[in-house]
């Protein structure tokens, strides 16, 4: 039996007047994951147990089979190992994002969501002015510090804080004063830096600082055959998910095109998919955009993202015998431009029926599977039953 996770991040969110009180996953026109639901069976999932933010990080190692109460030690840590980063038994890496702060206040951040190229220039002009860390340039705004002989920090995503002053929300506790003394000096290398000069003459916005968040030690994870006893891979431009990937030995499918963002090349991820799936036995194929047009509060492109992601589930679903699942990982409501932490919308194909008959929130949660969390996801797909 061949398995596939489809994940569109982000997707699930509230009823909203511009929709006509029904949310993005209703509004859009969603064919094939309607199909899922109709012809299979829906409930909700609670993706963040009780104390932990919510966050892809949490969400998606639970949907995993990997209880964050247990093995999660960061974000930073997962992206490292993506990476491929050795980190040190005293190296503490944190995910670090270009961010634009204007006035006290955080305006984006992503940083007008800067390249690549550009963010690896600008990261590699603080390396001799913080010798105390290390910076690994990433895809677009999603960096990466390593503090040698860190002990940790209390500190706040920056995607959380749009349009807020950063003052409250700086890094605090062991690492605190290091993480900040980082920040300063990068608005100091960056106010001037030819970067950003650019970026304004183009009118874009500059990156005026790094921000520094999620930081932690090597995770041991078990391997996924060790867990279930089946050849598992990982689809995503996201270098999040890559980790996780990485730390449970699952094979990480790399897709041209895939960026991770509202432009990303969803039909090859489709084609990838069902090429790995010829010789893997599980496959979690992962897509931002949908997250992305969330955090931006852009409902236009939330829709159209859920819409491309179901194109791509079509696609997949031409080439595919087995069973399939679909959900995201956390609500990122337009409105409010973050995340949350209520239960999110599954359905499941090829595992038994109910009366359910579209993909949305309010349909799942008067779905057969009632509400399980995240840990209950695989197992309820492998069993037997």
């Amino acid at each position: 039996m061949k398995y596939v996770v489809i994940l569109g991040d982000g997707m699930a969110d509230e009823p909203l007047d511009d929709l006509g009180g029904k949310t993005p996953l209703e509004y859009a026109h969603t064919p094939n994951m309607d199909r899922i639901a109709r012809d299979g069976c829906m409930g909700l999932v609670q993706t963040v147990p009780d104390g932990f933010e919510p966050g892809s990080d949490i969400a998606n190692l639970g949907l995993l089979g990997y209880d964050p109460r247990t093995c999660y030690t960061g974000r930073g840590p997962l992206e490292a190992a993506s990476m491929q980063i050795e980190l040190g038994p005293s190296d503490i890496a944190y995910r670090c994002n270009l961010v634009t702060v204007n006035d006290g206040t955080m305006v984006d951040f992503s940083a007008g969501h800067i390249s690549s190229a550009e963010g690896k220039e600008l990261l590699s002009s603080l390396e001799s002015a913080v010798p105390s860390a290390t910076f690994y340039p990433g895809v677009s705004y999603r960096n990466l510090l390593v503090l040698h002989g860190g002990s940790g920090s209390l500190t706040t995503p920056p995607h959380d804080i749009v349009g807020r002053e950063v003052i409250s929300f700086l890094p605090s506790g062991r690492d605190g004063a290091a993480l900040v003394s980082c920040m300063e000096k990068s608005r100091e290398i960056f106010l001037d830096h030819p970067v950003n000069r650019a970026r304004l003459i183009s009118g874009k916005p500059p990156a005026t600082q790094v921000w520094p968040w999620s930081g932690g030690k090597s995770p041991a994870l078990p391997s996924f055959w060790e867990k279930f006893g089946k050849r598992g891979g990982v689809i995503s431009a996201v270098d999040l998910l890559m980790g996780i990937a990485r730390c449970a030995k699952m094979e990480v499918i790399e897709v041209p095109g895939a960026t991770g963002y509202l432009d990303t090349d969803y039909q090859a991820k489709a084609r990838y998919a069902i090429s790995a799936l010829e010789h893997l036995d599980f496959l979690y194929l992962h897509v931002e955009a949908p997250d992305e047009a969330g955090h931006l509060g852009d409902v236009r492109e939330k829709v159209l993202a859920i819409e491309r992601v179901d194109a791509m589930i079509g696609t997949i679903m031409q080439g595919f015998s087995g069973i399939i699942a679909v959900l995201p990982d956390h609500p990122t409501p337009v409105r409010l431009k973050t995340h949350t932490a209520d239960p999110v919308p599954f359905a499941v194909l090829g595992k038994g029926r109910d009366t359910t008959l579209t993909f949305s929130e309010r349909e799942a949660a008067r779905g057969g599977y009632g509400t399980i969390k995240a840990t209950g996801l695989l197992p309820l797909l492998f069993s037997l039953s």
